[in-house]
């Protein structure tokens, strides 16, 4: 495998080259990254991030995901996809999602320090964002070939320089980030106690949307959700992932999760862009395509989605005055 420094120094090059760059309706990151269509990876990501020990130790010791599920979601999906839809803001919100993990830091269970700016910590979380787009695009928006592969590679890589945080672990190439990838799945995660909460959905609190619901539905329901989703995201990891949480696939199984994605990409095919779209993507979009004028205020989390008005405030939580 190509050394850690020679991946950066290249990495560090093509940014010194071209320096940070926002992202325009042009990019195919743009086109899968706001689509709704993600959230079916979304399970995966959340837990081939927890995988890495360093990052599930500060989720399970800093966070209030496992308080507030859904809401930590969705708002997360703000400033996230801000990085890349909101244009010559694009920069400003990079820098505020990396300085939402500034104080994140600490010892896990087994005395190995983190912190979540560590830059092997930091781009693994990038990476499972870049790996869940091809994912979406693969299986839920009508395939992707070889050439999109690549052409996503360079985006994530642009996309990361954003942050202004070192480039050192970023692969110099698509080959070289499949070798980081092939040797992070089999060498590095590991079936860490946040990852496998991330999989259990049994304590999935109803959405605000559905308040009205019978429990006893919702409880009917999420059993459902649990055991679809969940074999989802199977069908998702790299064959060391499974092995290592104890899942097995079958031919059988990759086939009816094709058929699925098929049957997902051709109902969303007749939805419009405000419906199919995330509304950070959609008004990315309308400004630049001149349809809003470039200055219009962006928009954010629902108040719905905010944290814990215990938590509101602190600097490790986006939670803006709606």
């Amino acid at each position: 495998m190509t050394t850690d420094a020679a991946r950066g120094e290249r990495a560090a090059q093509a940014g010194r080259t071209t320096g940070p760059k926002p992202f325009g309706p042009d990019s195919l990151t743009w086109q899968v990254f706001g689509d709704w269509r993600g959230l079916l990876q979304a399970l995966w990501a959340g837990s081939m991030q927890n995988m890495h020990p360093q990052l599930g130790a500060a989720v399970a010791q800093h966070s209030t995901f496992f308080d507030e599920r859904m809401p930590r979601l969705f708002r997360s999906l703000y400033p996230i996809g801000g990085v890349v839809f909101d244009g010559d803001r694009a920069v400003e919100t990079a820098r505020q999602v990396r300085g939402y993990h500034d104080h994140i830091k600490g010892v896990d269970e087994r005395g190995r320090r983190y912190h979540a700016l560590s830059p092997d910590v930091f781009y693994w979380a990038h990476a499972t964002f870049f790996v869940g787009t091809m994912l979406t695009k693969e299986y839920f928006c009508g395939g992707i070939t070889e050439a999109e592969r690549r052409q996503l590679f360079d985006e994530h890589v642009q996309w990361y320089r954003l942050y202004g945080v070192s480039m050192r672990p970023v692969p110099g190439s698509w080959e070289e980030f499949q070798e980081y990838y092939d040797h992070m799945c089999r060498n590095v995660l590991e079936p860490h106690p946040t990852a496998l909460a991330v999989l259990d959905l049994s304590g999935l609190d109803k959405p605000p949307q559905l308040a009205g619901l019978p429990d006893g539905v919702w409880s009917w329901l999420r059993r459902h959700i649990e055991k679809r989703y969940v074999w989802l995201t199977v069908g998702m990891y790299h064959p060391a992932v499974r092995d290592k949480l104890g899942f097995t696939w079958s031919d059988r199984d990759e086939r009816r999760l094709r058929a699925f994605g098929r049957w997902v990409d051709r109902v969303f095919r007749l939805l419009p862009k405000r419906v199919k779209w995330h509304p950070r993507a959609y008004h990315g979009w309308l400004r630049a395509t001149g349809k809003l004028p470039p200055g219009t205020p962006l928009p954010e989390t629902p108040r719905r989605w905010l944290p814990p008005e215990s938590e509101r405030g602190k600097p490790w939580h986006y939670s803006p005055d709606v």
